[in-house]
């Protein structure tokens, strides 16, 4: 789709990408982007009536397969959708991109990190007829990201984190002393949402692998078991779909330990697997800065053939919900073949199961499953 030049208000809109920059420099965009708006509507026939950013939709979803690298990932592709002043549907949303833009810019001024919560309550109290909702404040934000190609964290804005990690890591912030992620207890160490101190972090591991772990409870109990100890890793979990704090944490971790292996330790199911594809490949509406966070991470358990360890009467019927997720999953065009196979078997069962079934053998059997997994090979 062609763009007219009245709707290009920052000067670099060839790009899919979202950069990485010093607050000048992001302020210098949004004034570059208030400076063309301002051009446009006090030109003698004022032609602003769009904006035109970048789609973030799964139809203008690419993929990048590694090759000289073993990381693939999701990335946007030059199509544009276009929110429109003098449409009542987007008008709204037109706005409320340049008061998000406005308040950035008064962020990064002061010289202050916000969340999106926080970014929120504010812009509830200043514009209340413009923002009723997280949700539409999140989505301004990713319009003002399309729009500007510069990352959330350039902006001001900081990552809300569920994060936690444990195990052979010594972290050590800027000017503080090292903490022991194996001494954390079994809460673990909460992973910061500052993506710059997370990259001024200083490493060190003696692990041989790490391991991601979908739930809080299940790294709970691999953390106070203290597993760690007999197969030498790091957990970390995101409690769920993660957060991009978490994202980046375990890219950082993969780009300073490049030879340990990532593995993924999911429920047998839909969600599951979406969870592990985030981590391993981004997600599409974080398009422009997915690629930047990709791992290369692989796929321990739960699969199909770990079936024969769970009673029958732990598995349990998948929701409508699971299979929206699988149908969508099946429609990527990133996915690889023995994911699909696992897609298609729970399909085809009808079943899901969660770690939790694995109890059945003690509590204590979550290592040795790992462990044995480990020796074998058993990873995708």
């Amino acid at each position: 789709m062609e763009e007219d030049a009245s709707t290009k208000f920052f000067s670099d809109q060839n790009t899919s990408y979202a950069d990485i920059l010093p607050s000048r420099e992001a302020r210098a965009r949004i004034e570059v982007s208030v400076l063309n708006l301002l051009r446009a509507l006090n030109s003698p026939d004022p032609a602003i009536s769009h904006l035109s950013l970048i789609n973030r939709k799964r139809s203008n979803s690419c993929v990048n397969q590694g090759i000289l690298t073993d990381v693939s990932y999701i990335f946007l592709s030059t199509s544009f959708t276009k929110s429109s002043l003098t449409n009542a549907k987007t008008a709204k949303a037109f706005v409320r991109v340049w008061k998000v833009m406005e308040m950035c810019f008064q962020i990064l001024l002061q010289e202050k990190r916000v969340t999106q919560r926080e970014l929120f309550y504010k812009l509830l109290c200043d514009s209340p007829d413009l923002f009723s909702s997280q949700i539409e404040v999140n989505r301004s934000v990713q319009d003002v990201v399309a729009l500007l190609r510069c990352s959330r964290f350039s902006l001001g804005i900081m990552a809300s984190t569920r994060g936690l990690v444990a195990g052979r890591l010594y972290l050590q912030e800027p000017g503080k002393e090292p903490v022991d992620c194996s001494a954390c207890g079994s809460s673990g160490f909460p992973i910061s949402g500052d993506l710059n101190l997370l990259d001024n972090t200083i490493m060190t591991s003696d692990a041989r692998y790490i391991i991601l772990v979908e739930k809080h409870a299940i790294f709970h109990r691999l953390v106070e078991d203290r597993v760690f100890n007999h197969i030498p890793c790091v957990f970390i979990t995101a409690k769920g779909y993660p957060d991009i704090a978490t994202r980046f944490f375990l890219h950082r971790m993969s780009i300073t330990f490049p030879h340990l292996p990532i593995l993924a330790l999911v429920d047998w199911n839909p969600a599951g697997l979406a969870i592990l594809c985030t981590f391993k490949f981004g997600s599409v509406g974080m398009g422009l800065e997915a690629y930047r966070y990709a791992c290369n991470v692989k796929w321990i358990g739960l699969r199909g053939d770990d079936l024969n360890l769970i009673p029958e009467e732990s598995l349990v019927p998948l929701k409508a919900k699971d299979s929206q997720i699988a149908k969508s999953l099946l429609s990527s065009k990133i996915l690889q073949e023995n994911y699909r196979e696992e897609l298609s078997l729970m399909i085809e069962t009808g079943k899901r199961a969660e770690i939790e079934a694995l109890y059945c053998h003690g509590y204590s059997y979550l290592g040795k499953y790992i462990g044995t997994k480990i020796v074998q090979g058993k990873y995708i």
